[in-house]
């Protein structure tokens, strides 16, 4: 991959066309917090946004924020949290590779609460208590992740952290980028609309110092006084890079986002020297929820084998089922559970009704005898109260002995599992832009989803792990370029 193109020494740009003390590019959460900070900390704020408008991926989100430690929805529909229980959650689920970010993000999460409030981002206080992807109505808390999966459960108390924005609809993520952008307005931070940044600017001493913008057919150059800030989201829509870091990915997965969300910016970062982390990354998600009646069935593989919880949040769902044999997994049920899967993306086809398990067995061509053991050991372990295998809570429990039964495939190159990649630049807990050594790149800073998620796939990926940690070190981003931290 040739990335000489993306970085431009200081010594061949003609002159600035425009300059500021902190550059931003990309104007989706991430960015419009960074702004807001670096505006605040007395800084002259441009921002380079690619469409016509803010708003990015964000504002085309489920608004989904995960937020914990005692936020004040939290509080509002009694549930006890604390930033302690949350940070031992988090390191448990989702590793301690960054466990420096995790500490700090979840310490400050109470305060970063208020401020998105204080910004005019609305949460209910109301609790939304199914098991759901994303909800049309707006209740303002819901469960997101695997706090009640077993082990976590055992680890940290579990509470539910999915913070939704106040609005009605399959967009929520828009009833947070409006009031954001406006206050951005409000407050002067300038914008540099339908611009594509294709370069970095660095000086002799190695410090990244602007980027060059494409605009309306010709080149623009910009100047950062102070520091340049890359917020521009993950590389879904990036074919090259999906087949270098994904190269089993069925053709029939589909990438969320935008036409932008193109790994643009973890190419200018890759080009200043920058390195990456997680890039092999992905939280897919094609969940048999709702109704959720649906989770006390079984999920089994090609060897007619349960392999994970099937309580687990749809992402570790997913997770696991792409790693089976072929990426085979089919959904079992008896007739007293039996319902169609309403969630109307994933496209969970049923394979047919089964009078015996010994007939359904053969029709889904497992090993002899494979599914009927599996059956008899969940049913016993059901008639006792505990799984045996997965620790599967015991709210989701039932023996599945009412036939007849009925199979449904949910294999990952079948049905339609939809996806966001969770790699990207490697970056301090200050938001800097690290080099291979761990050295800051100076004056380079990036947030928000072209840096490497915390949560490293979607087997430990909550819902909200995005627009989350984006706003927050999105903010810490604006207050480092101005060096106010």
């Amino acid at each position: 991959m040739d990335l000489s193109s993306r970085l431009i020494d200081a010594k061949n740009v003609p002159q600035f066309d425009d300059s500021a003390d902190v550059l931003i590019i990309g104007y989706g959460i991430a960015g419009a917090c960074a702004a807001l900070e670096a505006r605040r900390a007395g800084g002259d704020v441009l921002v380079v946004e690619r469409a016509s408008a803010g708003g990015g991926s964000s504002a085309l989100s489920s608004g989904l924020f995960y937020l914990g430690g005692g936020t004040e929805v939290q509080k509002a529909v009694g549930y006890d949290d604390d930033p302690e229980n949350m940070y031992r959650y988090m390191i448990a689920s989702m590793g301690a590779e960054q466990a420096d970010k995790v500490r700090r993000y979840c310490d400050d999460n109470v305060d970063h609460f208020n401020w998105l409030e204080a910004q005019g981002v609305p949460f209910e206080r109301s609790y939304y208590p199914h098991k759901a992807v994303y909800i049309l109505s707006s209740e303002g808390l819901m469960s997101t992740g695997n706090e009640k999966v077993w082990p976590y459960r055992d680890i940290a108390r579990p509470v539910p952290r999915g913070h939704q924005v106040a609005m009605e609809g399959e967009s929520p993520g828009a009833g947070a980028m409006t009031p954001l952008l406006a206050r951005c307005e409000q407050e002067g931070v300038r914008a540099s609309y339908d611009s594509i940044a294709t370069a970095l600017i660095r000086d002799e001493d190695g410090r990244i110092i602007g980027c060059a913008v494409r605009q309306t057919g010709q080149t623009r150059y910009y100047q950062a006084r102070r520091g340049v800030i890359v917020t521009t989201g993950g590389f879904g829509m990036n074919k090259d890079m999906l087949a270098e870091y994904f190269p089993d990915l069925p053709a029939s997965a589909e990438p969320l986002g935008t036409p932008y969300t193109d790994g643009s910016g973890i190419l200018l970062g890759l080009a200043a020297g920058a390195d990456t982390q997680g890039m092999d990354g992905m939280i897919a998600t094609a969940a048999i929820y709702p109704p959720q009646q649906l989770i006390k069935g079984i999920i089994v593989n090609a060897f007619g084998q349960r392999f994970v919880a099937e309580d687990s949040y749809h992402g570790r769902t997913a997770g696991f089922t792409s790693e089976q044999p072929g990426g085979r997994a089919y959904l079992i049920v008896d007739s007293e559970i039996f319902a169609y899967p309403e969630n109307p993306y994933a496209k969970h086809q049923l394979i047919d009704g089964f009078e015996t398990v010994e007939e359904m067995e053969a029709r889904l061509e497992l090993p002899e005898g494979a599914l009927v053991k599996t059956l008899a050991t969940y049913n016993a372990d059901c008639a006792a109260g505990k799984d045996s295998l997965f620790q599967k809570h015991p709210d989701w429990l039932k023996q599945l002995d009412q036939g007849p039964w009925a199979a449904f495939d949910i294999s990952f190159d079948r049905s339609t599992y939809l996806y966001i990649t969770l790699g990207g630049l490697k970056v301090s807990s200050d938001a800097q832009v690290l080099n291979p050594q761990g050295k800051v790149i100076p004056g380079f800073y990036a947030a928000g989803a072209c840096t490497a998620h915390i949560p490293k796939d979607g087997k430990s990926y909550n819902s909200g792990m995005s627009l989350g940690p984006g706003s927050y070190f999105g903010r810490v981003a604006g207050r480092a370029a101005m060096g106010n931290l």
